[in-house]
């Protein structure tokens, strides 16, 4: 196989990440049950409440013992692999504690009470939490977790040509671009906006739809069908999403009058002015999030330009082979 080509097991997986998506799915919406009674709360005491979702913390948990159980594993196979391993270690701890830091802190508390917070928290899932996590690859890390039989049977699934197909479709590019800009521009809509607000299994699809769409996205231009040589391309689907969420977030800040009304009345509670706090979220949105996405686009393309480079490198060793060996034939004639 060709470095720099995306593996079969990496196309593939992508089909798993469905079960990655119902484990968020599952664990958002009692994170939010606190919905109806956070602005009920003293505003002195939100700072250091913390949502107590053993949904979540199982969640959270499970998968980091996966992780390690499936890095040792692998380590115990080859040794060659550590440095890689200990980088994908270091992706999938900060990504873990994104994820509890977004849906368990006082983060989960503040966004009932303020749009800010409530951005901020959507901002860590979708482009710190998501993209670490793909890049973490821990779907197939799990499976050097399990027995080696059931090892077996996982790959000859995802290697099916049902599987493959279904990969080529999740890992488009396009595809997953459009489902994760649509899902974020829908949400922000004032009514389903508000209804998430007031229902939680509501605002546990919404978080749940956010985080599910962003893997598939990042997945799709970091883990999909053409590798790395596949970053120079990448980098405009980044910048195509920067583009769409930056309107967005203008949007949102340039707004005189306040799109949630919800949040004018829970907003009292801290003394907040709901359009001010609007503005913010809007800024977090436009600056905040855009400025991930250009320094998720410039690593993009340095890894882009170090593969061709490398590439080229071993096109022109392997010329040089060719013309010795020539010469040597010459000469030997």
């Amino acid at each position: 196989m060709k470095r720099g080509a995306a593996s079969p097991g990496n196309q593939n997986f992508s089909v798993a990440a469905f079960g990655t998506l119902l484990l968020v799915s599952c664990s958002t919406p009692t994170a939010h049950a606190h919905g109806s009674e956070a602005h009920d709360t003293p505003a002195s005491s939100l700072l250091s409440q913390w949502t107590p979702n053993l949904w979540v913390i199982a969640a959270i948990l499970i998968s980091s013992l996966l992780y390690g159980a499936g890095q040792r594993a692998l380590l115990r196979r080859s040794r060659g692999l550590r440095a890689r391993l200990r980088l994908e270690c270091t992706a999938f701890v900060v990504a873990q504690l994104s994820l509890a830091l977004a849906l368990l802190s006082p983060v989960d508390h503040l966004s009932d009470l303020m749009f800010s917070a409530h951005m901020f928290q959507h901002e860590l899932l979708m482009l710190v939490a998501a993209p670490l996590w793909v890049l973490a690859r821990p779907l197939q890390i799990y499976v050097w977790a399990l027995p080696a039989r059931l090892q077996q049977t996982v790959w000859h699934l995802v290697r099916a040509p049902g599987a493959r197909r279904v990969s080529r479709i999740l890992t488009n590019p396009w595809l997953t671009l459009g489902i994760h800009g649509l899902v974020r521009w829908l949400w922000h809509a004032p009514l389903l906006f508000e209804a998430a607000l007031r229902n939680e299994w509501l605002h546990g699809a919404q978080h749940g739809m956010f985080f599910a769409t962003a893997l598939l996205f990042w997945w799709s231009i970091v883990q999909g069908r053409y590798g790395r040589l596949g970053y120079g391309v990448s980098v405009l689907f980044v910048f195509a999403t920067a583009m769409h969420t930056g309107a967005l977030g203008a949007l949102v800040s340039l707004a005189t009058s306040a799109w949630y009304p919800l949040y004018i009345e829970r907003g009292r509670v801290l003394s907040i002015d709901a359009v001010w706090d609007q503005h913010v979220a809007g800024m977090i949105m436009w600056v905040g999030a855009g400025l991930v996405l250009m320094i998720i686009g410039l690593a993009l393309l340095s890894a882009w330009l170090g593969e061709a480079h490398r590439r080229a490198r071993r096109g022109t060793v392997a010329a040089l082979v060719r013309e010795n060996q020539a010469r040597t034939e010459e000469v030997a004639r």
